[in-house]
């Protein structure tokens, strides 16, 4: 089976170390609901920049990119209805962009 990148775009850092507790939770049951396929959880990132031919931009542009995790799935549509209970999609606070990870 394929394995697909699920490139996170929006969220919010908790508030409080409460709000956090609840948010980690979130994610961890989403990991684990889906099973095997969670390959790698990978990680929240930090400030991102742009780099093009005209120059360097701050913040990633204006969906700047806030994590990732790699799955497997069987295509893209099963990777994407996995992405959908994503804690982001679930509450409204961001994206996840789906895509398959190529073998050269």
């Amino acid at each position: 089976m394929p394995d697909f990148i699920f490139a996170y775009h929006g969220g919010k850092p908790p508030d409080t170390p409460e709000e956090g507790e609840k948010a980690m939770a979130a994610w961890m049951a989403w990991f684990k609901s889906m099973g095997e396929a969670t390959k790698q959880p990978g990680h929240p990132v930090g400030m991102s920049k742009t780099v093009s031919g005209s120059g360097i931009a701050d913040n990633g542009g204006a969906n700047p990119l806030s994590g990732y995790s790699v799955v497997t799935a069987a295509d893209i549509g099963a990777a994407c209805e996995m992405a959908r209970g994503c804690p982001m999609v679930v509450d409204g606070s961001g994206t996840v962009e789906v895509a398959e990870l190529m073998e050269m």
